[in-house]
């Protein structure tokens, strides 16, 4: 599911013509990372928290060698009160390497098919691809 936001945001991105990779995070170097101008991470919320796949990633990046690099974040999670919420720990992680967060979070809801299968609840995708748009006006201003 969080696959899927990730490729709808590169998509809108692309359609808007800002270049853009879109790397899962355990195939991304933290090199690499400081060769971008922005970074927009995301993951599954696990557990009330990031997933672990995120954390790892994050906590390999070098404090201090993002100050002036854009970044936002995004989240896929149940609608419940106690789900919890990867954005925070994300987004907190990002300012203390130095990112200047520069957009709200996209938080995008997902939904039991039953047996393990889950679905987007109806009109997430398309709200994902309106913070996409929103995110590329603002990189591009």
């Amino acid at each position: 599911m969080t696959k899927t936001v990730a490729e709808t945001i590169r998509d809108v991105l692309k359609e808007k013509s800002v270049e853009v990779d879109c790397f899962y995070c355990r195939e991304l170097e933290a090199l690499t990372v400081k060769s971008y101008d922005c970074l927009i991470a995301g993951g599954p919320t696990m557990a009330f928290r990031p997933s672990m796949g995120i954390t790892e990633f994050l906590n390999n990046l070098t404090s201090g060698e993002f100050s002036g690099k854009k970044a936002t974040v995004f989240d896929t999670q149940l609608q419940m009160l106690v789900s919890g919420n990867a954005t925070k720990g994300i987004e907190k992680k990002l300012k203390s390497l130095g990112f200047d967060l520069f957009k709200s979070p996209l938080v995008v809801y997902v939904e039991s098919k039953g047996k393990g299968t889950w679905q987007f609840k109806s009109g997430e995708l398309e709200k994902a691809k309106i913070w996409a748009q929103e995110v590329a006006k603002e990189l591009s201003a």
